[in-house]
């Protein structure tokens, strides 16, 4: 029998690698000659990258950037020969700053720019920007000017390039890249599909998690319905209704406009970049996993991914969770066999997060003992 274990991280509690090698100890523990492969999964947001180095193989390069408040520091990003894989947490990240440091209006895309800039001087041709994560609303006009865009006000003073100034951009001028953008191509990789503003924009949906209070939040959407009119204006290009256009704090429609990327869905590009469908070949039986199921994993994270992949290649499939919400009915939309949960009236809430490998462990030793006859009988 072969198995392929493909979980997302338990948030808070286990990456995406560890909860690979808790299902694994709980199958060799039923039966050591289960064969298994440990491909850990992620949708684009928080701990892709990790997801990415470990099925890549890639180099780390440190660069010194500038963080969402324009402080030195260090950031490091991943490559190999052709490809680039920047994590905007890594230099335009929420994590970066002290609670009371935490505002949107004042945030700054430009330490992203800064590692897209040294990327493109090594040499790569294609760029994945993840974007879970970040402590920014300012539509990538921060990464833009680290790349050598500027942004004037009415006056025809150079703005900086914060949330707060959206709504002075009068004109943008792309005369001083300091690279060639057309040499490169740009791939946005997230997991939201929200626009750029509007009640289901960048601004209302997340800046009230980056420290914007809702007089700053009212700021920062009028903003971004500004900019996408500048941008109108300036390149012809519609980016309003532009679905990922809203991703970290609008990144996704700036890069769009200033990189000429494409958004794609996260766990998709996950599996295609990694080589899932290839490792395919002679499996019986997937797991997945997340730390909690609920109806916001039938919209596109990586347990949806696997359910699609599960129906197209005709491969059973069953879910390792921490905690399921909403079990009826994300049970009728998902095809697994069986869906476990760590958290139950017997294990406290923890215990769920802080033993959480030990728990996975022993569901997932559970769920083979279950299944083994049905899976030698297909």
């Amino acid at each position: 029998m072969k198995i392929i274990i493909s979980p997302d991280k338990f948030k808070g509690s286990l990456s995406a690698l560890q909860v690979c090698e808790a299902i694994h100890k709980g199958i060799k523990r039923f039966d050591s000659a289960i064969e298994t492969i440990l491909h850990p999964l992620a949708d684009g947001g928080e701990g892709t990258l990790d997801v990415l180095d470990s099925a890549l193989d890639l180099e780390t390069i440190d660069v010194e950037v500038n963080d969402p408040l324009f402080r030195p520091i260090m950031a490091s990003y991943k490559k190999d020969r052709q490809n680039a894989y920047i994590e905007m947490a890594a230099a335009s990240g929420l994590p970066l700053l002290k609670n009371e440091e935490r505002n949107c209006l004042h945030t700054t895309t430009f330490g992203t720019g800064e590692l897209i800039l040294d990327a493109i001087s090594r040499g790569v041709k294609r760029i994945y920007l993840l974007v879970g994560g970040s402590a920014t609303n300012d539509a990538g006009i921060g990464m833009a000017t680290a790349l050598g865009y500027t942004f004037w006000d009415q006056q025809g003073k150079e703005i900086s390039p914060v949330g707060n100034e959206l709504i002075r951009i009068k004109a943008i001028d792309s005369n001083n890249l300091k690279v060639n953008l057309s040499e490169v191509e740009f791939f946005v990789i997230c997991d939201v599909k929200n626009t750029l503003f509007g009640k289901e924009g960048a601004a209302y949906m997340y800046a009230g998690q980056k420290g914007a209070d809702e007089e700053a939040i009212n700021h920062l959407d009028k903003g971004l319905e500004h900019f996408s009119r500048t941008v109108q204006s300036a390149f012809g290009m519609d980016i309003s209704g532009l679905e990922g256009g809203g991703a970290a704090g609008g990144i996704g429609a700036g890069a769009a406009v200033f990189l000429k990327a494409q958004i794609l869905p996260g766990i998709q590009t996950v599996l295609e970049v990694t080589g899932y469908k290839e490792k395919l070949k002679g499996v019986d039986f997937i797991i997945t996993g997340e730390g909690k199921l609920d109806e916001q994993t039938i919209q596109g994270k990586v347990i949806h991914g696997v359910d699609d992949i599960s129906r197209a290649n005709g491969i059973p499939y069953a879910i390792i969770c921490g905690v399921v919400e909403d079990f009826e009915k994300v049970k009728r939309k998902l095809n697994a066999v069986d869906i476990l949960q760590v958290k139950s009236p017997d294990i406290s809430l923890d215990s769920a997060i802080n033993d959480a490998a030990f728990h996975v462990e022993n569901l997932a030793y559970e769920l083979i003992k279950n299944q083994s006859a049905q899976l030698k009988a297909r």
